[in-house]
């Protein structure tokens, strides 16, 4: 399976860069799913509702579905995160899985930079980090800048990297 990666610190817009690129790569004809690390507690499910009953009753995973939808929930019960290889094998097949976070992982990905967070730039350290996406000026860089509002042109970049036709 074909997967890449955005990172960057917090408040950098990689989510709104992971949302523009979906979409700009879904309108290419691409099968895309997204995977979103968190690095904070999360539920998608709500109090009282019965599949959260069944997650407080001990079930390890509840899956729900409907005509619009299903999900998958699995409840750790103190076990470790599981790798994102794990994860990524729980997605049916697709494209392209876009994945946001695991910046730690070795995966190639683009980074979202601003300048006015004040956090350091990834690239530098990180080889698998194959491009920067930004719209300040930064100096000194072994990989591409990619302007962050053109998301065609960081499309074509991931797509390339992939090996799908931009």
């Amino acid at each position: 399976m074909r997967v890449y990666g955005v990172v960057g610190w917090k408040n950098a817009g990689k989510t709104t860069l992971m949302e523009r690129l979906v979409a700009e790569i879904a309108g290419r004809g691409f099968a895309v799913s997204t995977v979103k690390h968190a690095h904070h507690a999360f539920d998608v499910d709500h109090e009282g509702k019965d599949s959260w009953r069944h997650r407080q009753a001990g079930a390890r995973e509840v899956l729900v579905s409907a005509a619009q939808r299903w999900a998958l929930m699995g409840e750790l019960r103190g076990a470790p995160e599981p790798p994102l290889e794990d994860l990524l094998a729980k997605l049916s097949p697709v494209d392209l899985v876009l994945i946001e976070g695991y910046k730690r992982d070795r995966h190639f990905k683009v980074e979202a930079h601003r300048a006015a967070t004040g956090a350091p730039i990834l690239a530098r350290e990180d080889p698998t980090v194959r491009a920067v996406a930004t719209n300040d000026p930064v100096e000194g860089l072994s990989v591409p800048l990619l302007p962050l509002d053109d998301v065609p042109v960081v499309a074509d970049f991931i797509l390339r990297e992939v090996g799908l036709r931009p």
